[in-house]
Order: C-alpha cells, then structure tokens, then sequence
C-alpha cells in the first residue's frame, strides 16, 4: 500500500470510474474501483487511513444508501460524493450522514484531490484516535478500584484536596495514588495524562 493511503472509488460510469482510478493511481494513490455499491459491500475491506469516492445516483443501490449501510455497519469512512444532477435534499442527506464533500460534475481535478486528501487526513487522525483509546482501555484495566475511582476524579479537573474530601482520605494519601496512577497510566504528569485520556469515558466505578 502506498504511503498516501487507499481511495475506494464507486461509479457506474465505466469511462469516467477507468479515467478517475487511472488519474489517482498516476498520482500516486492506491485505488479500488468498483461499478456498483452492492459490490463495494461485498469486496471491499477496511483499511485505514482510507476516502469512498462514489457517484450519488447508481442502479440498484444509491451514493446516500451506500452511506447508511456502512453507518448501519459502524465503518466510519471519510466519504467523498460525486453528482451530474442532484436534488438540493441530496446533498444536505449525504451532508448529515456526514459527507465531506459534495462535488457537482464536471469538477476540477484538484477540487477532487483535495477532497480526498482531506479525507486520509480525518481518518489517519480517527484510527490514532481509535488505538489510544484502545491502549488508554487496556491501561486503565491495570489500575485497582480505587485508583480508577480517583483517576474519574482528575479526568474532571478535580485537585488533591477535592478528591480527599469526596473519598475521606488524607491529602497526601492522595498524593500518593496520583503518583501511582500516573505510573500505572506511563505518563511523567497529569498534562501528558489529559492528553493521553482525552476522548476516555471510564466504566462507572462503584468504590
């Protein structure tokens, strides 16, 4: 796979679905095309970091109902629509499923290709984001009961003498637990922990 990421490209017009993968593959994108959306359900696997280029009105199975099934399907994939004659209702669907970008054919090739390089950006960025959560998940199921207690506590901007009230302990018990949970959690303070936890919602604690 190149280092510019993957371009699913759905489109019914075979000319203009062989012209557009040729155009991207030259630029230096890796592509699949495919001449139907049922197909690209079928074949296509996830990847990341990855952009669905597709056509808006196609046989059998249209751009937006594309859209709802990979919603329906948890695939959150940067989607990118292409259009000869949309209704307005059209694009403001495919803008609240989410699209990031609407574009009226003919279009430039440079309107395309920044299109989708801002889709690879958005869905590097998603799969980053997915994998420290993952990792924050893993790390906060290292820490005991009370320390995942405390650590909702600093999550929430809560400081020593807060928390030591809420939990009827010393302050500088507490001192000590933030000095374990920052371990526990591999960061060196609460800034890098704020950073690494942003996004986390922790399971609700009963201690």
């Amino acid at each position: 796979m190149t280092a510019k990421g993957l371009v699913f490209l759905v489109e019914d017009d075979d000319d203009l679905r062989l012209n557009l993968g040729d155009m991207l593959r030259h630029l230096g994108y890796e592509v699949n095309d495919f001449d139907n959306a049922i197909l690209f359900l079928q074949k296509a696997r996830r990847y990341s970091p990855a952009v669905l280029v597709t056509d808006m009105r196609m046989p059998q199975m249209s751009g937006l109902d594309l859209h709802k099934a990979l919603l329906d399907k948890d695939w959150s994939l940067p989607i990118i629509y292409m259009s000869g004659e949309s209704q307005s209702q059209e694009i403001i669907d495919a803008m609240k499923y989410g699209a990031i970008e609407f574009l009226c054919k003919p279009f430039l090739q440079s309107e395309l290709i920044q299109a989708i390089d801002k889709g690879l950006r958005q869905d590097s960025e998603r799969h980053e984001d997915q994998k420290r959560l993952l990792l924050v998940d893993s790390l906060h199921k290292s820490l005991n009961p009370s320390e995942q207690s405390i650590l909702s506590l600093m999550l929430m901007g809560h400081g020593n003498k807060y928390i030591a009230s809420v939990k009827g302990l010393m302050a500088d018990t507490i001192k000590k637990y933030r000095g374990q949970i920052l371990s526990k959690m591999q960061v060196n303070s609460l800034a890098e922990l704020l950073t690494l936890c942003k996004g986390y919602i922790p399971p609700t604690s009963k201690h």
